[in-house]
């Protein structure tokens, strides 16, 4: 397991973050899987045995059950140096306030997180998704008031658009608050739209890049195929409707390369899908998911596994997004004046 600096902090994360939505399934969650505290915990131990030192959940996951089962195994025992993230945003009550990005929300979903996980402090405490009616100041007042408590280490951001995180990383210096070190995105072969402004903003800034549903709600696992069904079981056969495919045949055309590859390195097309992602600039670390310990040892298998420089370009070549504007009129006419950030949106170039 590789380890890597998040963002500009001093902190180091393994290059394979493990996610738990699978946690609990209660609700919405209930798609994505159904583990209680005995699965989740054979899970947790082969991870932190792999290398893994960062675990990521959320408040919204199962209504607070997510964290629940964390905390019923963890106790507030950090083995190994064990990190705990989670997030804030989504509603977590019917309260006109129990929702969003102020003060009183934050500072509430944040000592309940605390409740659930039975712990004295979260490591990295994220804002899971942008809130346009809430004051930045007031936000960033909140998170930094928690970090000053001892009740946060580090905050990021989640599904935030690139002026929402310049922004917020504006607000932070003039008022010398405490800044995002991290962001946690929507990132795959099928879908690399991260790449025009996400990836370039958090190579420039500092920031680091956790990158959640690495497989596309399974879809690049290699065991969904052109013209067939989606298995019995998945998060498609359930409805599941993340993420929007908006050109089939491109995808299907991109599980048909991962199959290629994976068979003639003898690996999953899930380990090579994860690889391209972990081999990519500014990626920091990658959320992987699942129910089973056989999902979760296939995935771990992919922090060793280097692909070669012509099995990355089989990949780059068949997922490549078009350049929009102003990228396609960058390319044309200032390619000389491109700074290491900009290349990322210019992948072609």
């Amino acid at each position: 397991m590789e380890y890597r600096q998040l963002g500009r902090s001093g902190l180091r994360v393994s290059n394979l973050t493990m996610g738990t939505m699978t946690f609990g399934g209660v609700g919405w969650a209930r798609k994505t899987g159904e583990l209680g505290v005995s699965e989740a915990q054979r899970l947790i131990d082969l991870c932190v045995d792999s290398g893994v030192n960062l675990i990521d959940t959320a408040d919204v996951y199962s209504d607070g059950k997510s964290e629940e089962i964390i905390g019923e195994i963890l106790g507030g025992r950090r083995k190994d140096g064990l990190l705990i993230a989670t997030k804030a945003r989504f509603p977590m009550g019917k309260g006109v306030n129990n929702a969003g990005n102020s003060r009183h929300h934050l500072i509430e979903a944040c000592e309940a997180s605390l409740r659930r996980l039975k712990t004295d402090v979260i490591d990295l405490y994220q804002l899971h998704e942008w809130d346009g009616q809430t004051p930045l100041e007031e936000t960033m007042e909140a998170l930094d008031t928690l970090v000053r408590q001892g009740k946060v280490r580090y905050i990021g951001c989640s599904n935030f658009a690139g002026w929402h995180i310049m922004k917020s990383l504006g607000v932070s210096e003039r008022d010398k608050r405490q800044r995002f070190v991290s962001q946690q995105i929507h990132y795959t072969l099928e879908a690399r739209d991260a790449e025009y402004e996400l990836l370039p903003v958090s190579l420039d800034q500092g920031l680091g890049v956790l990158v959640w549903s690495p497989l596309a709600g399974g879809l690049l696992s290699g065991k969904h195929r052109r013209n067939q069904a989606a298995p019995e079981g998945s998060r498609q056969f359930a409805g599941w409707t993340e993420p929007p495919i908006r050109d089939e045949n491109r995808l299907w055309n991109i599980v048909e390369t991962l199959v290629l590859i994976a068979e003639s390195r003898g690996v999953s097309a899930a380990q090579v899908a994860l690889a391209w992602l972990i081999g990519r600039k500014a990626v920091t670390s990658v959320v992987i998911g699942g129910r089973t310990e056989t999902q979760f040892k296939d995935n771990l298998a992919a922090s060793e596994l280097k692909l070669s420089a012509e099995e990355r370009k089989l990949l780059d070549d068949v997922s490549r997004p078009p350049l929009l504007y102003p990228y396609w009129h960058q390319r044309n006419e200032a390619a000389d004046r491109l700074s290491e950030a900009d290349l990322l949106a210019h992948p072609s170039t």
